[in-house]
C-alpha cells in the first residue's frame, strides 16, 4: 500500500520512526524493539538510512521484516549523498523486489570521509536529483523533509521553500517534516508553503525529549527553537530520569492533541527506538480523544 494513500484519508493516523543499528552485533536488539514498535499498528513505520550510507543493507531487512511478518507498512529512507547510481539503483531494485514500495528520498548530511570531488561529481548533488531518479526506477510513494524553521545550510525560508518546490515538481508525494517544539513554526510554514504553491500533504514530525541530554542532540541535528514552556520543564525535571521522560512524552502528546484540533490527520513520531515511549504516547492519545488508533 502507498502511503499517499493512508495520509489523504480523513481520520487521525499515527507513523513512527525506527533506526537501523550500526553493526551486526546490535542487528537483534534493534529489530526486536521495532517489532515491538509495530505491534501497536502504526499508520507505517519508516525506517532510516546509515549515515554516509553506512547501514543500507539494515534499512532494507528492518523494513522488509516489518512489512512482512508485521504486516506493518514501511517507508524505507535512501540517502544519496556520495552514492553511485549503479548503487542506487541496486537498493531499489531490492525494495521492488521485497515489496516496499515507499521511499524517503533525501541528500543526506555531508560526511567528512567523502572528498570534495566526489561529491561535486556524483549523480545527486540534492534530494530533488535522487527523486528524480527514484521517479524513473518504478512506481514508487515518495516522500521528502521539509523544515518548518529553515534547512541549516539555507540562506532564507524563502530560498528554501524554492528549493522544496523543486522536490516536489521532481516527484515527491509527501513530505515529512525535522521535528519542532513550537507548533506555531508549523502553522506559519505551513501558510508559507501554500502562498508558495506547494500543495502535497505534510506530515509534522515530532521528537519526544525523554531526557535531558536529548536537548543538546536535537538542537546539534536540527538547530530547532526551544520554546521557554520546554525549557522550563527540562530545568524542572532534566535531573530526574523517570521524571523527564514522563513530562518530554506529556509534551510531546500534547503537541499532537493541539496537532490534531488544529486540523493536521497524520503526525509523525521520532520514537529513537523505544517501545515503552510509543506505546506510551499512543495510550494517551487514545484515551484523550476515546478511540484506539
Amino acid at each position: 500500500m502507498k502511503i499517499i494513500d493512508s495520509i489523504k484519508d480523513e481520520r487521525l493516523t499515527l507513523s513512527f520512526e525506527v533506526f537501523p543499528p550500526k553493526d551486526d552485533t546490535s542487528f537483534e536488539n534493534v529489530l526486536s524493539a521495532t517489532r515491538a514498535i509495530a505491534e501497536l499498528k502504526p499508520s507505517f513505520i519508516s525506517v532510516t538510512y546509515g549515515a554516509g550510507g553506512k547501514g543500507s543493507r539494515y534499512t532494507a531487512e528492518i523494513a522488509k521484516a516489518l512489512q512482512q511478518t508485521e504486516s506493518v507498512e514501511t517507508l524505507a529512507h535512501l540517502t544519496c549523498v556520495g552514492a553511485s547510481r549503479e548503487a542506487v539503483h541496486a537498493y531499489l531494485d531490492e525494495l521492488q523486489e521485497n515489496g516496499i514500495q515507499n521511499i524517503m528520498a533525501l541528500r543526506g548530511d555531508l560526511p567528512d570521509s567523502i572528498e570534495r570531488e566526489r561529491l561535486v561529481c556524483s549523480p545527486y548533488l540534492h534530494a530533488a536529483d535522487l527523486i528524480r531518479e527514484i521517479r524513473s526506477r518504478g512506481d514508487f510513494c515518495i516522500g521528502a523533509a521539509c523544515y518548518p524553521e529553515v534547512h541549516p545550510e539555507s540562506a532564507s525560508q524563502k530560498e528554501d521553500i524554492r528549493y522544496l518546490r523543486e522536490k516536489v515538481e521532481a516527484g515527491a508525494d509527501f513530505l515529512t517534516t525535522q521535528m519542532f517544539f513550537d507548533n506555531n513554526l508549523l502553522y506559519n510554514f505551513l501558510y508559507k508553503l501554500r502562498e508558495a504553491g506547494v500543495t502535497v500533504p505534510v506530515i509534522p514530525g515530532i521528537m519526544p525529549i525523554t531526557g535531558a541530554n536529548q536537548v543538546r542532540r536535537a538542537l546539534e541535528l536540527s538547530g530547532s527553537f526551544m520554546p521557554r514552556r520546554f525549557t522550563a520543564l527540562v530545568d524542572r525535571f532534566g535531573s530526574s530520569p523517570s521524571a523527564m521522560k514522563q513530562a518530554g512524552i506529556i509534551y510531546a502528546t500534547d503537541q499532537i492533541i493541539d496537532l490534531y484540533a488544529n486540523g493536521i490527520r497524520h503526525v509523525h513520531v521520532y520514537t529513537m527506538n523505544k517501545p515503552d515511549v510509543a506505546l506510551a504516547i499512543m495510550n494517551n492519545l487514545s484515551r484523550m480523544l476515546g478511540r484506539r488508533f
